[in-house]
């Protein structure tokens, strides 16, 4: 350091702007150089997101999850009878609705309270009561983060799925997974970053996974279907990627397609469904080297297969769909849908149905729990279970219930969430939602900011507006993220 500069760091002259500028000179150097740098990476970051859009970027701030895995329970479980117990139901069981019935999908009169026909017994150390519908996930509950006061907008299928999967019950709109790919991208080039395994084809469809308005590359990659067996669609990514043909000669078509196509584009000045399309030859390309491994479910030892239980046919249709999100999940695909669909709607016959429903479901989404945690995925992995709405405290048709989408809940593990943890509660019948409400809005907000987004920033310009996933609204529930 000089004199000058030395004299003026230990005060020993009066500070001039002169002198001021002179020290400070190296600093704005420094500035200079790293908004140059920093530019320069800007560019690189652009560059590849233009010519890659599903490369991986930066979240607003650190993340607590990289991934989820959505188990998603096709007509409406009843909270009622799986994770919110009721006393007063069982006090007050065949005496009539003590309130204002809100609106509801079934339009005749209802029937009287009805109390649960499970018993409930508290799991772990935490103690949360879970009902005997679900004795497996019960040894999980310290895992648990079991919200009470979910609220949606849909009295019917179609609406309330819409609004769990898009933010809105009566537009198309980019559906969850395609907003967290089109904000995080995904760390895995070779695989999709958003699939949906056995979707269903009923109550929005494709919708439920689609891009919506954004571009056609964020879209979920759907792995067969409902109505299919797993055996029927298990082997079909491997066949249908697995190619004879050298490397070589496969890039050489795949290049003389793609300059067509582009050509194309160019003419047509913007074709998202072009883009997309180009988008998904190139993404087909790279999965021939690693997907065909990824969906090797049968390679998993035999103690694995039986803690999801692919050694029962009861569980092995729900158990490969667990299993196959966990190896999807290690191989860094970003989010991942599993579909039990569509048999949780019982307007009658709620006992039969519902325990078959989850004798289906409990093992295989336990042992996923168990086996994420096992490999040290838990940790940055959420897993979330939830169904469109819940369903009433009164009967419908005898032994049924009908649709609430007022008050129900839906419960998350891993992934930044308090495990052992209970947020919310409805009201003493199970209704409404009480304390602690938590709006469809509120769980993507939630949800972002797991991931590490800001639900507010992530945007995207589509019709002369900022669209986001939350419109304007979404509440971040902060008390439950570790």
């Amino acid at each position: 350091m000089d004199p000058l500069t030395s004299l003026y760091y230990r005060q020993e002259i009066p500070t001039s702007r002169r002198a001021w500028l002179r020290a400070a000179g190296l600093g704005f150097g420094s500035l200079s150089l790293s908004a140059l740098l920093a530019s320069e990476t800007l560019g690189r970051i652009l560059d590849e997101q233009q010519t890659n859009p599903l490369a991986a970027r930066p979240p607003h701030f650190v993340p607590k999850a990289k991934r989820v895995i959505f188990l998603f329970m096709h007509g409406g479980p009843s909270s009622i009878d799986t994770f919110d117990p009721k006393e007063r139901l069982v006090r007050d069981h065949g005496r009539p609705l003590p309130i204002t019935r809100p609106l509801a999908f079934d339009k005749s009169t209802p029937g009287p309270l009805m109390k649960s026909p499970w018993e409930f017994r508290p799991g772990g150390k935490s103690g949360i009561p879970v009902s005997d519908l679900f004795p497996y996930v019960r040894e999980c509950a310290d895992d648990l983060c079991v919200i009470r006061s979910m609220v949606g907008e849909g009295v019917d299928h179609g609406a309330a799925l819409l609004q769990t999967f898009t933010g809105t019950s009566t537009f198309i709109r980019p559906s969850l997974g395609s907003w967290v790919l089109y904000g995080l991208g995904t760390e895995n080039q070779n695989l999709p970053g958003f699939i949906a395994i056995k979707p269903s084809l009923a109550h929005g469809g494709a919708k439920n996974w689609s891009s919506g308005f954004l571009p056609g590359a964020f879209q979920g990659t759907p792995i067969g279907h409902a109505g299919r067996k797993v055996d029927e669609i298990s082997k079909e990514p491997i066949e249908y990627l697995v190619n004879k043909r050298s490397a070589d000669e496969q890039r050489y078509e795949i290049e003389l397609l793609q300059n067509i196509n582009r050509r194309h584009e160019a003419l047509r000045r913007s074709d998202p469904q072009l883009e997309a399309r180009i988008q998904a030859f190139e993404l087909a390309f790279r999965m021939q080297t690693e997907a065909p491994e990824a969906f090797l479910v049968d390679k998993e030892t035999k103690a694995t297969k039986k803690l999801y239980g692919l050694d029962d046919p009861l569980t092995a249709d729900f158990g490969w769909q667990c299993l196959l999100a966990r190896r999807l999940a290690e191989r860094g695909v970003r989010f991942i849908q599993c579909t039990h669909s569509y048999k949780w709607d019982q307007h009658s016959e709620l006992y039969n149905l519902h325990t078959q429903n989850a004798r289906e479901v409990d093992k295989p989404i336990s042992g996923l729990l168990k086996d994420l945690k096992t490999r040290g995925l838990l940790k940055d992995t959420l897993v979330v279970w939830a169904g469109e709405f819940g369903r009433t405290p009164v009967s419908q048709g005898g032994d049924g219930r009908d649709h609430n989408p007022y008050g129900y809940s839906i419960w998350m593990a891993g992934g930044g969430v308090k495990g052992g943890f209970i947020y919310g509660a409805t009201d003493e019948i199970g209704y409404h939602a009480a304390e602690d409400r938590m709006h469809i809005h509120d769980f993507h907000a939630t949800l972002l900011y797991l991931l590490g987004l800001d639900h507010e920033r992530l945007t995207f310009r589509n019709s002369g507006r900022d669209f986001r996933l939350t419109d304007v609204a979404g509440v971040v529930a902060k008390k439950i993220v570790v």
